[in-house]
């Protein structure tokens, strides 16, 4: 039997973009395979942010941060906290991916045409020990152009393959097996689903009009993780992280359900680490949702007060951006599944930025003056919008009707203004004087003294009850679904491999089915900015041993 092509890449997100690209350079023939309309191409990577860890890069070095490869190695390894016997791999690519951000990551989008926003992001900075989790140092560099700009170079390459002759773009096609007939895994079926005209991220129809059967030598799976299937993250739940959600908002599209890491794992696939996930705390209903239970992130400055159900402080270090899985375990053992920002005008100008390309227009756009904007007063605009329709923003003069409309918006009276007004004022005595024993004054301070922090990030220090701060601001934060950081566990050539460690033959993984690369290369936690470069990694790298070994 003749094959249809040198390679299959199941998956036209970010990694099967990356990987396909690899082949091309190869001059291998490829077939592209995805569920999902051609307009959906690019896949989850771009509704993000665009961020990208990178290691003593020139952005930090113009800001005065100093960073190393030992900074970011100790830091991954505080973060990871890798302990099982399984984490074999998963550490052989922490290790390369570590020496990837800290070496020829940047020069090597560069020559794709990426740029860089001027100003490092700060994320999940710990606030435990220098060997804990987190970023020592801010990392967190934001694609001009976010997510979409991200993925065009990819794009490009591929669709200039296709224009040689190189790449055969098969939307619409649902894989449902993987086979053998010959000694590797090498056939791939399915069914062909009818036409649709959805946009981005949208359900799609699920009518099936016909059925496909291809052969290639090698087959690269890059499907994605199980972000958009409730179910699975439930059915996945670890007992770490306390009682799963009653409900949960989707940071991703439905289509995201984890089909295919079953499909994989039926064809002699090892699926490691599945308790291992990444989801965010900070979420809001979309008021202007494109996929069911569409979910926002908050990212936020490290100013607000956070507040559990009841309105009682978070315990040290939870304060945002600190420590998202720490402080979904905390959350989950409240009994609630909700917490609450409070904070003032003068905080939410400053401190808060929507996750997403479409919540960042200025920078999807690249449009310098609209950027600049952003130091305007008044909040941005997207911010604004949800100020306005979000079902999850209160916005008040006096405490007192903040705490009234708060508790008519959870339909409970959890919590007593009195006990607020307490933690408030207390918190409020710690910014009159320049000494204090509250370490969140401490954080703010501190965070200040990074001069990318002062300018776009942090406010400065103020009582919340300040009447020219005002008005008050109470922002109701739901569990948000996002990243599966397990997966079809692979060697450092993205081979997959079955059980006792061999592997399966023709058959190579990448992406979030891959946990970013190894099966699990993040741990139990992420430095953030590492999902998108994960895929890039770990796409590169199965395009290029792909290549490499069909003939």
């Amino acid at each position: 039997m003749a094959y249809d092509a040198d390679v299959i890449v199941i998956g036209a997100g970010l990694a099967g973009l990356a990987a396909t690209a690899e082949l091309v350079d190869a001059g291998r023939k490829v077939i592209l395979l995805d569920q999902e309309p051609a307009q959906s191409l690019g896949g989850q990577a771009h509704w993000s942010f665009g961020g990208l860890f990178l290691v003593d890069s020139p952005e930090q070095r113009r800001l005065r941060i100093r960073d190393s490869h030992a900074l970011a190695w100790q830091d991954w390894l505080g973060t990871a906290g890798f302990d099982r016997p399984e984490d074999h791999w998963p550490r052989k690519w922490a290790e390369a991916y570590v020496d990837f951000a800290a070496g020829e990551k940047r020069s090597w989008l560069h020559r794709q045409g990426v740029r860089l926003f001027p100003v490092v992001g700060w994320a999940e900075r710990g606030g435990y020990d220098a060997t804990g989790h987190g970023n020592s140092v801010p990392r967190f560099h934001i694609t001009w152009g976010t997510g979409p700009g991200l993925v065009a170079p990819f794009e490009r390459r591929v669709r200039a393959g296709a224009a040689r002759g190189l790449v055969d773009l098969r939307f619409r096609h649902r894989v449902t097996g993987l086979s053998r007939s010959a000694g590797s895994l090498d056939t791939v079926s399915g069914e062909i689903l009818e036409p649709s005209d959805a946009e981005r991220g949208r359900p799609s129809s699920r009518e099936v009009a016909g059925a496909f059967e291809l052969r290639a030598q090698a087959v690269i799976v890059t499907s994605g993780g199980i972000g958009g299937n409730h179910e699975l993250v439930r059915a996945n739940w670890p007992e770490r992280l306390g009682t799963p959600p009653r409900r949960m908002l989707s940071g991703v599209p439905a289509h995201v359900d984890g089909k295919m890491l079953g499909i994989a794992e039926a064809a002699g696939g090892r699926i490691i680490n599945r308790d291992r996930m990444w989801h965010y705390t900070e979420g809001i209903d979309n008021w202007n949702p494109i996929w069911p239970l569409h979910g926002i992130r908050i990212l936020s400055g490290p100013s607000p007060l956070w507040l559990d159900a009841r309105g009682k402080r978070l315990p040290v270090p939870l304060f945002p951006g600190f420590d998202t899985l720490g402080t979904l375990e905390h959350i989950m053992r409240t009994g609630h599944d909700h917490t609450w920002f409070v904070l003032t005008q003068k905080i939410i100008e400053k401190e808060f930025t929507l996750s997403g390309s479409e919540q960042n227009p200025d920078l999807t756009g690249k449009s310098i003056r609209e950027v600049l904007g952003r130091a305007r007063a008044g909040a941005p605009g997207p911010v604004r919008a949800f100020m306005d329709h979000g079902a999850d923003f209160i916005v008040e003069r006096s405490l007192t009707d903040l705490v009234r409309r708060m508790n008519e918006l959870t339909g409970e009276p959890l919590i007593a203004e009195d006990a607020l007004r307490g933690e408030i004022v207390a918190r409020d005595r710690e910014i009159a004087h320049p000494f204090t024993k509250d370490l969140q004054v401490t954080a703010i301070r501190g965070a200040r003294k990074y001069l990318g922090d002062r300018l776009i990030r942090t406010a400065a220090p103020h009582r919340l009850l300040d009447p020219k701060a005002g008005p008050l601001i109470a922002v109701r934060l739901h569990i948000l679904t996002r990243k599966t950081l397990g997966g079809l566990e692979t060697d450092l050539s993205s081979r997959v491999l079955a059980d006792g460690g061999a592997p399966l033959p023709g058959v190579y993984a990448a992406g979030e089915a891959a946990g970013f690369g190894g099966g699990g290369v993040h741990g139990y936690r992420s430095l953030e900015g590492t999902f998108l470069g994960g895929c890039l990694f770990s796409g590169r790298t199965a395009g290029r041993a792909a290549a490499r070994a069909v003939s």
